[in-house]
């Protein structure tokens, strides 16, 4: 399995997010995944949340760090000079924050995070999966079939 590693040196600052989500997009897009493609959104969205919590919760500089497996798949690492575990929490009705590690959740394949020096990192990983066969559209209570037979 070949991966390519990039990274990106953010400051502890949130016009941050901005300059990690440009710099994402031009590295995705030299790796072959095409700005149109959901993934690429779906990472630009990943990235950004991870990143904005590491600059707003710890106020401290971060490494953003992408890698791209030879098998397409991505995994995309924020590390940070904090100690403190993530913490996820549960947003409720018109709340603006708390729902950042609940869309990575949602939205990688895995997460996780891990001690790293000092600090922590926090990674995601999201597969590059073939483009899946549109779903048969079925009434509530139809029976489905396979049409093999």
């Amino acid at each position: 399995m070949q991966v390519l590693q990039v990274q990106l040196e953010v400051g502890p600052d949130p016009a941050e997010v901005g300059r990690a989500r440009r710099w994402a997009r031009s590295r995705l897009a030299g790796s072959g995944i095409r700005e149109d493609e959901p993934l690429a959104e779906t990472l630009v969205l990943i990235i950004s949340e991870l990143v904005t919590n590491a600059v707003v919760h710890t106020g401290c500089p971060a490494v953003l760090r992408m890698l791209f497996a030879a098998e397409g798949g991505v995994r995309v690492e924020v590390a940070d000079a904090s100690d403190c575990p993530p913490r996820p929490r549960r947003a409720h009705g018109d709340d603006t924050n708390g729902r950042g590690l609940e869309l990575v959740d949602g939205l990688a394949d895995r997460w996780g995070w891990q001690p790293e020096g000092v600090g922590k990192s926090i990674w995601c990983e999201v597969d590059r999966a073939a483009p899946a066969a549109p779903a048969p559209v079925v009434a509530p209570g139809a029976a489905v079939t396979s049409g093999i037979g």
